[in-house]
């Protein structure tokens, strides 16, 4: 369905994008970006490889687009998730999405190696969407240490160290617009969770686990309950 308001042409050339898009991630499935081809696509979808550039004037701008796709719809599975659980606390939120992200990224290898994965200058811009999950880690660990049955974490002078300016402006204006209650502290500390959970996840989709362990969902659960003890939970 279109959006309102739209032209017929509009909705045609959405439509469009959004099957080369599609069709772009099927390729996907059987290789990496680099195997990626317009002009593959073009004839899977019955279109000129002239048509094709209409929509997308390189491979790039259209690799570009389906990494800030798969950021948002990450984004949007995550927070959802942490809703779900917020009930039960924040720790429970953070358990959550770190095995929700887990769990996508094994089920889906060829879409976390696209987004992770910047093999040339023109795909290192981070879209905003990828700022999403660390700063919804960020708001988690904000809200936490600010209930006053929780005490203060006995990580030492380190632990309040930073400040706003040891952030990118973009992911602070972010991470304070959407979490006013987080400070730099929790910001930093949430990134710190998210290099371990983001790191397991990595050696486990590329391969690096399995000659050392059989329970790499274990390992991943210990390392993410580690952290919540630290902030004096579980």
């Amino acid at each position: 369905m279109g959006i309102p308001g739209q032209s017929r042409r509009e909705r045609l050339r959405a439509a469009t994008t959004a099957q080369i898009k599609a069709t772009a991630l099927d390729h996907l499935a059987g290789g990496d970006s680099n195997a990626l081809s317009l002009r593959a696509i073009a004839r899977e979808m019955g279109m000129t490889a002239g048509a094709i550039y209409s929509y997308f004037d390189t491979r790039e701008a259209l690799i570009r687009e389906l990494i800030a796709d798969l950021h948002a719809a990450l984004a949007d599975r995550l927070e959802t998730v942490c809703r779900s659980a917020s009930a039960e606390g924040p720790a429970a939120a953070i358990f959550a999405l770190g095995h929700s992200y887990r769990d996508w990224a094994i089920a889906n290898p060829q879409h976390f190696r696209l987004i992770h994965g910047h093999p040339t200058d023109e795909l290192r811009t981070v879209p905003a969407a990828a700022h999403r999950v660390p700063g919804l880690l960020a708001g988690l660990v904000g809200a936490w240490t600010e209930r006053p049955e929780v005490p203060e974490p006995e990580l030492g002078p380190a632990y309040h160290a930073y400040g706003w300016a040891d952030f990118e402006p973009e992911y602070a204006a972010l991470v304070h617009a959407a979490h006013p209650h987080a400070s730099p502290a929790a910001v930093a500390f949430a990134l710190r969770l998210w290099a371990r959970m983001h790191g397991l996840v990595s050696l486990e989709v590329y391969g690096h686990l399995s000659a050392q362990t059989r329970e790499p969902a274990k390992l991943f659960h210990a390392e993410i309950r580690h952290f919540t003890q630290v902030l004096g939970e579980c």
